[in-house]
């Protein structure tokens, strides 16, 4: 049985539109342990389906995210950049290519089971590479508030 105040702080996220689905077990002050259990995705600033897993608005953490995300078939990402912060991915499904630096101009395939990290500021766009399943990657980032340090780029010819 959970206790009032977790069910009130699960009621007021689940009336959140961005986190619908979402159910909180413990309270996010520092001193809970935090399980966030996600059924229905969000759309991120790059235009993907996420699910925000740990963030400062999840679980009040303060210096790091940690999050699914799924390119669905044949689908990218808009370009884009974390201001200030890495991203660390771990590829669970999928081949995905990723267009990096200044003019996109670099492209790296990754495919399932590799780990793939990403400085700050370094331009990227991700592409399935599958016309016909979603690329699925677990996302880590230095960063608590995940979505609020994302600048989209103009898209490159």
């Amino acid at each position: 049985m959970m206790s009032p105040k977790i069910l009130l702080f699960a009621a007021l996220l689940s009336s959140a539109p961005s986190l619908a689905e979402t159910v909180i077990i413990g309270v996010p002050s520092g001193k809970d342990v935090v399980t966030i259990r996600m059924d229905q995705s969000s759309q991120s600033r790059q235009s993907l389906p996420f699910f925000p897993g740990v963030s400062a608005k999840t679980a009040g953490a303060k210096g790091l995210s940690l999050l699914k995300v799924v390119i669905p078939p044949g689908a990218s990402a808009e370009p884009h950049i974390h201001k200030g912060h890495e991203s660390a991915i771990y590829l669970l499904q999928g081949r995905v290519e990723t267009r990096y630096g200044d003019k996109l101009e670099k492209s790296v395939i990754n495919q399932a089971g590799d780990f793939i990290y990403i400085p700050p500021d370094v331009p990227h766009q991700p592409f399935n590479l599958s016309q016909t399943e979603p690329a699925i990657a677990i996302v880590a980032r230095n960063d608590g508030d995940e979505q609020e340090h994302v600048i989209l780029l103009p898209h490159q010819k």
